[in-house]
């Protein structure tokens, strides 16, 4: 996966494009997006809603990495990496996040009994702001497996009225967390101890 240095800009509907404008149909550069998470928060912490949407998931990302999980990937969309400022007159309430983890060895009873508010879908939209679903990785690679991947690909390069759009990808090692934080905090993030 070759990592993208910037987001492409907004297209003329508000929305991230699904391929990188003036490239091929069939480029690789293309959607979902694969960028550091200082890019991101640099792209998108814009507005004091934002920010706090922005502290939300990490926090979010610090409790599934004090849970054991540092190995995947997330992919984010949702009315956040669109210009729902513009397109419905209101800032964005949450990010729709999918953590694709690496579970491999892990309890995973104990995981969700020990860790519930990052499993429970309401709790962690109302604690993150962060709409929350989860997908194994690392196992076997079957037919189910490759129809929920498809779902998510399909729901999120598309808004509800059909248009095509773009979303991205960040990896879920916690190393890039800290630097997220410090470029999130001159934009008015929140510091967290």
């Amino acid at each position: 996966m070759t990592l993208n240095a910037t987001i492409p800009a907004w297209n003329n509907a508000g929305v991230l494009p699904p391929v990188r404008p003036s490239s091929p149909g069939n480029s690789e550069d293309r959607s979902p997006y694969f960028v550091e998470l200082t890019t991101l928060v640099d792209r998108f912490a814009m507005s004091p809603e934002r920010i706090v949407i922005f502290d939300g998931l990490l926090r979010f990302r610090a409790d599934i990495h004090r849970a054991g999980i540092v190995s995947g990937f997330q992919w984010l969309d949702g009315s956040f990496l669109e210009q729902v400022e513009l397109l419905e007159g209101r800032p964005p309430r949450d990010m729709d996040v999918v953590s694709f983890v690496d579970l491999s060895g892990v309890d995973q009873r104990a995981l969700v009994r020990e860790h519930s508010t990052l499993f429970d879908h309401q709790q962690a939209k109302d604690c993150y702001s962060v709409d929350a679903y989860f997908f194994q990785v690392g196992g076997r690679l079957d037919a189910d497996s490759i129809k929920r991947v498809a779902y998510w690909y399909s729901m999120w390069s598309h808004r509800r009225d059909g248009l095509w759009k773009g979303f991205v990808q960040i990896e879920l090692d916690p190393a890039q967390d800290a630097d997220a934080r410090a470029v999130l905090n001159p934009h008015g993030g929140i510091h967290h101890e």
